[in-house]
């Protein structure tokens, strides 16, 4: 660059000094202020469209009212339906009059004193007839004769006494495992052994077998002393032990029934019968 040329050129001349300048490079720097100032000015104008269209639509959305908001219904007395006020119910009739039950004819109790005759009151006991016809008081009353008989009758039977038993108590149906008197074998368990010893016969299955042990046996004692339900209960034995248990207490008499409540009762019994070889 020539150097009178220098003092009046600015910065992209003296960068580009000696280059090609119609390079884009220079083109696009010498431009650049213009074109950062239409993009300033675009920007401006673009925000402010913006700004005015959006505050012009909400004013005008303000001003005008919505066409679909529906409108409050007012209810007015005549639309509702008041039902008329219910009319009290009558008063009640008067209760009756219960009539009360007859009196018995009633004949004061004299109590015969013997006393001088200035101080004997002048008062006759009732004849015994009107006696038995009526029942003896503290007064004499007129009333029904018949109900008079009626009770005189009652005192003269075997309530004199004036003591009311107790009914008896209800039956007691139910199957006990323990009660307050155990049921017993007819003369006790020695005549309980003596009773299967004579009665009990060793299976021959068993027997020939080698099969040896205890068999219980679950029975129950009913309230007249006969054994019902009989059964055996564990592991069974096998070889006819348990078939020969059962006859033997099938077999047994009428024990002594078990007590509850000074009643008797059912009583499940369980007992343990023994099989074993001679050695």
């Amino acid at each position: 660059m020539e150097p009178n040329k220098m003092l009046q050129a600015d910065f992209l001349d003296l960068l580009f000094a000696g280059r090609n300048q119609d390079y884009g490079a220079y083109a696009l720097r010498r431009q650049y202020n213009s074109r950062m100032r239409n993009a300033i000015f675009g920007t401006a104008t673009l925000a402010l469209l913006l700004v005015g269209g959006y505050w012009a639509g909400t004013n005008s959305k303000a001003a005008t009212p919505p066409a679909d908001k529906p409108l409050a219904k007012t209810t007015v007395l005549a639309d509702l339906d008041i039902p008329p006020a219910a009319t009290p119910p009558p008063p009640p009739p008067p209760p009756a009059k219960s009539t009360p039950p007859p009196v018995a004819q009633t004949v004061k109790y004299v109590d015969p004193i013997v006393v001088d005759d200035a101080l004997a009151k002048d008062e006759e006991m009732p004849p015994i007839e009107k006696i038995k016809e009526s029942v003896v008081g503290l007064e004499n009353l007129d009333g029904e004769q018949e109900m008079g008989n009626a009770l005189a009758s009652m005192l003269d039977g075997d309530n004199s006494s004036g003591v009311v038993e107790a009914p008896p108590p209800p039956k007691d149906n139910k199957t006990y495992t323990f009660v307050e008197i155990m049921p017993s074998f007819p003369g006790g368990n020695e005549s309980l052994m003596k009773f299967l010893k004579k009665n009990m016969r060793y299976p021959v299955m068993a027997a020939e077998n080698g099969i040896e042990g205890t068999v219980f046996v679950s029975f129950v004692v009913d309230t007249d002393g006969s054994i019902t339900g009989v059964e055996t209960t564990g592991v069974k034995k096998g070889g006819g032990l348990e078939e020969e248990a059962i006859r033997v207490v099938n077999k047994m008499p009428k024990w002594k029934p078990g007590m509850q409540n000074q009643q008797k009762v059912k009583v499940r019994f369980s007992m343990p019968i023994r099989f074993s070889l001679a050695r």
